[in-house]
């Protein structure tokens, strides 16, 4: 019998030593007992779908932005390429002569026959209040700019993995109670997975519906990607965000991550946090200069939609000692990576450094907040993780004491309302049924500027 190669052996021993550890390690704090806390499963192949024949513009309609919010919109919708509305109009004072007219493009939507209809109006007057009207029909939408300076309160709204069920809708009505001037939904919108346009549709229909303020005016939407938008949730391609991209390509025409700059005084940094552009390499790039050239700006705020910091999922996995020598022969020692590894290992140190002030996490499915963290560790100056993905779907988060850098948790479907006041920064997690879960605020320069 001929000897075993010694790097199989090695690896070998490596995965015994890991299974023979497990029972023990499930009660420590970095340690999640279930392994579908670590691993992402692609979902199974979907039927043949039957998508609606009968949508309507208005069934589908939603606002968002490309470019300046405080002077453009863009509005759009999906729907049939035959017999649709060529052009949309919009005016400020409703008057003869102030309506100004855009032409309609339409360009694939996926793989169906379908169109995204798309209407951009550029040169707005900023912090107005508009009416829109597409093609011929008589109703008229409002919708207003964004102001170009902060000089009075403003409130957005944010969270992510919505899905299209009853508590995802329940968010929405809550959401749009808030009068928001927009929303920004971070990853796994109706969890198409890049397969189900049906999906994909009906949560633009939910999000058209539901997601108008008591004052009849459309909240516009700003997203960025989750795992639920790309076929096989991680690595992909463009063209796997099939039914994400069409809609959203806009602002992400070259990249899955960008950035959205409000006046003076807001900036949006939005992150791919793996799913078609890789975690490090030319996206951290970015990142460094685009935080470094906002680093002066009023409220810096960083969404991604994988967290660095998890709330149910295991942030990483405690090597048992004997297994050290094994892994260091085998050149893997530090090689397992829990949930958000990459992205305390890239993007972290440049939150740190450039001073952010929160970073809006998803994919766990519960309410969480972070204290500041700087490496990891609690810290006055640190950056807050707040999270963690509940729009629509729920789990159970790991409490406080068993992950040291968690402030508060809760089991509950919740969205966050922002609120900004000059410099102060007002983030209020609430709850589907308008339950205040958390309020978390700071005010001035931040803390590690300061110091």
């Amino acid at each position: 019998m001929n000897a075993p190669n010694r790097r199989a052996f090695l690896r070998s021993s490596a995965a015994a030593l890991f299974a023979g550890s497990a029972a023990s390690a499930s009660d420590t704090p970095d340690v999640a007992p279930d392994p579908r806390r670590l691993v992402e499963v692609a979902p199974p192949p979907r039927a043949v779908e039957v998508l609606p024949t009968n949508l309507k513009h208005q069934d589908t309609l939603f606002l968002t932005w490309s470019q300046d919010p405080t002077t453009t919109i863009t509005a759009q919708w999906v729907g049939a390429p035959a017999g649709a509305p060529t052009t949309a109009r919009v005016s400020a004072t409703n008057t003869k002569d102030d309506w100004v007219a855009a032409n309609v493009v339409q360009k694939p939507f996926g793989n169906t026959v379908m169109k995204v209809h798309r209407a951009e109006f550029t040169g707005l007057k900023p912090g107005t209040e508009y009416l829109l009207k597409i093609g011929t029909d008589p109703q008229v939408c409002r919708f207003r700019t964004m102001p170009a300076k902060a000089t009075n309160t403003f409130t957005w709204v944010s969270g992510g993995d919505c899905g299209t069920g009853p508590h995802a809708v329940g968010t929405n009505q809550i959401a749009a109670k808030q009068e928001p001037y927009f929303a920004l939904i971070g990853g796994d919108l109706g969890y198409d997975n890049g397969t189900s346009a049906k999906t994909a549709l009906q949560f633009l229909q939910n999000y058209s519906k539901h997601m108008i303020d008591p004052k009849g005016r459309l909240i516009p939407m700003v997203t960025c990607l989750g795992n639920h938008e790309v076929k096989g949730g991680y690595k992909g391609k463009r063209a796997d965000a099939t039914y994400y991209l069409p809609l959203f390509d806009g602002l992400y025409k070259d990249t899955t991550y960008g950035a959205l700059d409000f006046g003076d005084y807001l900036s949006l940094v939005l992150l791919d946090s793996g799913h078609v552009s890789p975690i490090g390499g030319a996206q951290t790039d970015w990142l460094d200069k685009a935080l470094a050239a906002r680093v002066d700006r009023q409220h810096l705020i960083v969404a991604n939609h994988v967290p660095a910091y998890p709330s149910y999922r295991a942030p990483g996995t405690i090597i048992p000692k004997e297994v050290d020598p094994v892994l260091a022969l085998m050149g893997l020692k530090g090689k397992a990576l829990g949930t958000g590894e990459e992205n305390r290992k890239y993007w972290c140190p440049l939150f740190e450094r450039y001073a952010v002030d929160a970073v809006l996490e998803h994919h766990d499915h519960t309410f969480k907040r972070t204290h500041p963290l700087k490496g990891g560790h609690v810290d006055k100056y640190g950056v807050p993780y707040l999270g963690d993905g509940s729009w629509g779907q729920l789990r159970a988060p790991n409490a406080p004491e068993k992950l040291a850098y968690l402030a508060k948790v809760a089991k509950a479907y919740h969205m966050t309302v922002h609120k900004l006041e000059g410099d102060t920064r007002y983030h209020v997690a609430v709850e589907e049924n308008g339950r205040i879960a958390d309020v978390y605020a700071s005010t001035g320069k931040r803390p590690s500027k300061r110091g």
